[in-house]
């Protein structure tokens, strides 16, 4: 019988929240657990580890994705955007100030992944209804606030035009 060897780890290079970050990792190593056991950035939340809850919610290369999910090595020469990136130094992301002046947090659980893909939508969509706001966050579930501070805080946010890219 041939068996194929499996190589222990590859190295990987990429970029998180702007720095440059360069770590072996085994092949099967999810982004979701190299950034919070081997970055130690623990903004994205383990849930459901299928893809439904958004609680993981990332930006790899400004398009929001399930770190549970999502391969570490598939990282390699991309640029990801957790939470922790969101703000510039003291000065927190719009649609952060947004979030808590609407109220928009509860539990917390849930907010990184609101956060990230609440700035895609915004990205690529800088005025959205109601309606488009909420189709856009159907893949990320809140326990806590019934969605509708958490719609407001985004409109808000948009219709002051502060979102930053």
């Amino acid at each position: 019988m041939n068996v194929i060897p499996i190589q222990s780890s590859s190295k990987i290079r990429f970029r998180v929240n702007g720095g440059a970050v360069e770590l072996d990792v085994r092949p099967e190593a999810l982004l979701l657990d190299v950034l919070r056991d081997r970055l130690q950035l623990k903004g994205a939340r383990r849930s459901c580890d299928m893809q439904v809850c958004g609680a993981c919610t990332v930006l790899v290369d400004g398009a929001p994705v399930s770190a549970c999910t999502y391969l570490a090595i598939e990282a390699d020469g991309r640029e990801v955007l957790t939470v922790e990136g969101l703000a510039d130094g003291d000065r927190l992301d719009p649609l952060q100030e947004a979030f808590i002046e609407h109220g928009a947090v509860q539990c917390g659980f849930c907010t990184s992944g609101m956060l990230l893909t609440a700035k895609t939508l915004l990205a690529e969509e800088p005025s959205p209804s109601p309606e488009r706001v909420a189709e856009y966050l159907r893949g990320n579930l809140c326990r806590c606030t019934g969605y509708r501070k958490i719609l407001d805080a985004i409109l808000a946010c948009a219709k002051s035009g502060a979102t930053r890219a």
